[in-house]
């Protein structure tokens, strides 16, 4: 089903909501775990994402910026 991994930094109003209506969606369908990664632990991803916080990643790959993009989740998720 693939791994999730959501960019984040401590502090971040917008993560927390990003965090929630995540949650909310798994509540609605089956996701795979969402691990949890502050970006500032990770130089590389600081440089790559550290302006654009909260990102998505599905199996490393963004999905998602900001805020959550349900349908293209959905549509990534959907067995092939």
């Amino acid at each position: 089903m693939g791994r999730l991994t959501l960019l984040t930094r401590p502090d971040c109003g917008l993560c927390e909501e990003f965090l929630l209506e995540l949650q909310s969606l798994g509540q609605q369908m089956s996701l795979p775990e969402i691990a949890l990664l502050d970006v500032d632990t990770d130089p590389l991803l600081a440089r790559k994402y550290g302006l654009d916080i909260p990102v998505l990643l599905l199996d490393g790959v963004s999905v998602c910026r900001h805020r959550l993009d349900r349908a293209e989740l959905i549509r990534l998720l959907r067995p092939r």
